[in-house]
Parts: structure tokens; sequence; C-alpha cells
């Protein structure tokens, strides 16, 4: 595993295992070095609970972005469920909320009251946008101006690209409840107010809701692993070279590539390096490997914090009118109102933990009892993970970290319990030694187990899927939104142009890049 090869990939996430494939398939030569004792990233299931036999979908775990098109070239077997509740949201206070119902759009609309039309009217904008957009993320980028032309309505394209989309929520909607959960799209994984003059909450709400031209997002059969075990198996299938246990140490600009492995430091040469490790990460390799003086690389921050729980059963709802299963079927908002966010978002700038925090929870196994034993299917076992948002890594120091982890899962416990009908701790089961089965991740966490500075899930803040008109667009690696200071190392994680979610489209467009500039078919 030293010597020469076409193409080194750095990291072996889920992007990464797209571009061996693609790559390999082409004929070139790849080794892929991950530092892990295992490949798949942030795109893995695990037994998070000792003893119990339940696979969950530890990190990410829905699909949007990954086109049909990765999946019929690579040949991957990948099922993903839709799901048919969209939302279910609880009015704090009460004992009613808001149950938006991909099956009965009559219903969902009595649910939603006065904003019944101004949300078919909105989402039917963002249907608009997913159309025209979601079949390039495959392709060349655009330029803004031929993406706003491809959209073809001025007034949307203002409406979702060019002014704050919170001023759009907050015009469009008149409940606050509605509004917040509209809002949420702008800040998974983004620390940002309700109305964001940066736009980085317009970019988040983009990728949010043009995945598979519909902005569905859905449930993969046999967990987030099965995603990244096909990719491994295209990749292996397509002989590529997969090196586990490889931590590498400095990347150099002209593709020498230095990694441990075995407790030895080894040295391998490439034609192209392709990173799919944060920038920040690959800005860290490379001054390792003497590239100094180049553009500085900030570090990102995350801003959500992770919690997995498996439950005896669902729990009851306050709610007498609504199913658990169906409240808990789709994505359930919690403390999620407009104001509610808007607080949250304070509190944290000022840098505490907000009380209540604003959380959304799904439940993996109502659509794919799969990923547990049939014995805890029997039971009436279920899974709940938690993305709780507004929780900054500025939140979070390694002296800090276990004493915080510990506030936030209580702030998600009270969260819980402050719309539930009985307390969610005691719906706990108990591991092979008797603990309970919730485990938390902060940013930091992420950080340690997954190499994402500032646990920031995108690796960096995302970016349009499309180039401004002035940007050049010069090399294969511009025109793929893959290109980075030096020519011969190409960005292919979420990284990327168009990176962020699972998605491998760091993967694609960096090997399209490749197979572009070498002129071997496969680039588009």
């Amino acid at each position: 595993m030293t010597g020469r090869y076409d193409v080194a990939i750095v990291g072996g996430g889920h992007n990464a295992l797209v571009a061996a494939a693609y790559l390999a398939r082409a004929g070139k030569s790849v080794i892929l070095l991950e530092r892990q004792d295992h490949l798949g990233g942030a795109a893995v299931s695990a037994q998070a609970f000792e003893g119990v036999d339940a696979r969950l979908s530890r990190y990410s775990y829905l699909v949007s972005l990954l086109p049909s098109r990765i999946i019929h070239d690579l040949g991957l077997d990948i099922r993903l469920a839709r799901r048919r509740y969209s939302s279910y949201t609880p009015r704090p206070g009460t004992e009613t909320g808001v149950l938006v119902d991909g099956g009965d759009p009559a219903a969902t609309a009595r649910a939603l009251g006065a904003d019944a039309g101004a949300w078919s009217e909105f989402y039917a904008g963002t249907a608009t946008l997913a159309r025209a957009l979601f079949p390039t993320v495959t392709e060349p980028l655009l330029r803004r101006s031929e993406a706003r032309a491809a959209v073809g309505d001025d007034a949307l394209w203002h409406r979702f690209i060019e002014q704050p989309v919170g001023s759009g929520i907050r015009e469009t909607f008149g409940d606050d409840l509605v509004r917040g959960v509209v809002l949420t799209d702008a800040l998974i994984g983004t620390f940002a107010p309700n109305v964001d003059e940066t736009l980085a909450a317009n970019r988040c709400f983009l990728y949010h809701v043009i995945g598979g031209g519909t902005g569905d997002w859905d449930v993969p059969i046999g967990g987030m692993g099965s995603v990244s075990g096909e990719l491994l198996n295209a990749a292996r299938r397509a002989g590529a070279t997969l090196v586990t246990g490889a931590e590498v140490t400095a990347v150099t600009p002209d593709g020498e590539v230095r990694y441990r492995l075995d407790d030895r430091e080894r040295p391998l040469h490439a034609e192209v390096v392709l990173s799919g490790v944060a920038p920040a990460v690959l800005a860290r390799l490379l001054e390792a490997g003497g590239a100094g003086g180049g553009p500085a690389v900030a570090r990102p921050e995350g801003a959500q914090v992770k919690v997995n729980l498996l439950l005896k059963r669902l729990p009851r709802l306050r709610d007498p009118a609504v199913d658990p299963a169906a409240a808990f079927g789709g994505t359930f908002h919690i403390n999620e109102g407009w104001a509610q966010l808007d607080a949250a978002y304070a509190s944290a700038s000022a840098g505490s933990v907000p009380d209540p925090l604003p959380c959304e929870i799904y439940c993996h196994s109502l659509t794919d009892p799969s990923i547990l034993s049939p014995e805890l299917r029997a039971s009436g076992a279920q899974t709940l993970t938690v993305f709780a948002l507004h929780a900054p890594d500025r939140l979070v120091t390694e002296e800090t970290n276990d004493a915080r982890r510990d506030e936030y899962q209580a702030a998600v416990i009270r969260s819980l319990d402050s719309v539930l009908a009985e307390p969610i701790e005691e719906l706990l089961l108990a591991d092979a030694a008797g603990r309970p089965t919730i485990e938390t991740k902060t940013t930091l966490d992420l950080e340690h187990a997954l190499a994402m500075p500032g646990g920031n899930i995108f690796h960096g803040p995302l970016s349009w899927p499309f180039l401004e008109d002035d940007a050049p667009l010069a090399t294969a690696a511009e025109r793929w939104g893959v290109a980075t200071a030096h020519p011969r190392i190409l960005l292919c994680g979420s990284g990327a142009q168009r990176g962020g979610a699972v998605s491998g489209l760091g993967g694609h467009n960096a090997a399209m890049a490749v197979l572009e500039a070498t002129g071997v078919g496969g680039g588009r």
C-alpha cells in the first residue's frame, strides 16, 4: 500500500466511497485511506446499547439528496421508504397539535386552519425550485443567472434565494406555530436567527426542500448502514483498494500522501488526491505537508445535539385526537414555534442552553422495523432519534463536555416531557449493564468520533448549488465545484460545493471532474 496510484482518497465516508466506485469503474487505480476501523463515516448503523439488538442510524438518519443517477450508475441495492406523515407539532400548553398528513390533505388543511392556503402556495413554490434545481446537482455547475432562468419565476427566486427566507415565512404565515415548523428546515445544523441576513439559513433551507425533485425525506430500509454498505460493495467490486486504520498525517500539493498504519509511517503518491475530510482538516494536512501560506480555512461550527433512545413503546400524547404512531411517523416538532426558536437563538448566543430546547424527533422503527431484533419488535419497542437545535459548538469545551452533555440530555428530556402525557425516562429500556438506553452526542463528541471540526454536519458553511456569474470556470474542478487552491487536490466530501447530507454528490462530482480532466469516459 505504498507506491503510485491514479487517485488517492483521504477519508472513508459515503462520499469517498462514491468517488472510489466511479473512478475504479472507469479504470483508475484508486486507494482510499480511512483512520477508523470501518467505512461509511456518519452514514453508519451501530448497536448503540450494550447487549441490545437494535441497529440504529447513529448519526445521519434520513435520505433526500441521494440522486437516482448514482444509485443506477453504481448498481446499488438501496431501498428508501416514503413516510405518509410529514410532521406533527404539539401546541405548547395545550392538548392539541398540527398533524401534516400526506395521505389526507383535507385533514391537513383543517389542522393548519387559516394558514392552509398559504401552506399549499408556499410548498408549491419549493416544488418548483426542486424540479428546476435538483436535476442540475449531478451536472457541471450552472451560473446564478442560468439557475434563475431554469427556475423561471423571478418572484419565487427573490423569495427563496435573495431575501432572508425567514422574512418570507413571517410574511406568509400568521400562526406562530406554523411559522416555526416551516422555519426549522432552515436551521438544521445551522446556527442562525429567524431572519438571517447572511442567507446561510436560505442555503440550508434550499437543500432541505429540493431533494429528489420533491423535497421528501425517506427512511433507508436496514438503516443508514445499508446505504454505506452498498457503496462499500460497489467500490470493492470496481477494484478500489480500501484501507481502514490508516490515519493520514500529511498531504502535499504534488500528490504525496503520508499516513500511519500498524504504527508505521508510510508514503504514497497519486496523480490526484481527493479529500473526503472537512476543508479545515485538509488545511491542516496540507500544512503538515509543507504547503503553508494558503487561504485560511476557518474552523466551522455545528449547532446541534443528537440523542438516540430505545423505548419499550411509543409514548402517549396529550393530544387524544392523534395516534402516537401518526405523530412519530414523520418529524415530531417540539418547542419549535417561531417565538420559541427566536428565544432559543438569543439564549444560545448569550452562552446558555435554551430552555425549552427546540427539538425534532423521528422514529425509524415505525417505518423500518428491520433495525430491531424479532424479540424487540414483538415487545413493541421503538427507537427515537432526537435532533436538538440551537446548540452551538461554542457552548462546549474539552473541560466542560461531560457536564454539558448531561445538561443537554436533561434539556432534551424536559422538552419531550413538556408535550407528552407520561415521562419519557419511564419508557427507556435497559442495556446489558442495566443502564437506560439513551445516548447523547454533543458537537464535540461528533468531532471526536467523526473528525468533523466543530461538530459541523456539513463540514462547513453550505454553498449555493450554483456559481456566481463572475466565478472562474477554467478547470473541470471549478466546473464541478470541487476545486481547491492546488490543482491536484480536489474536494470530494460534504465540504464540496453542493455537499452536505447523505447525497454522494461530493464524491460523484469529484469523480466527474477527474474523468473530465483526464479525458476518460464517464465525465459529463
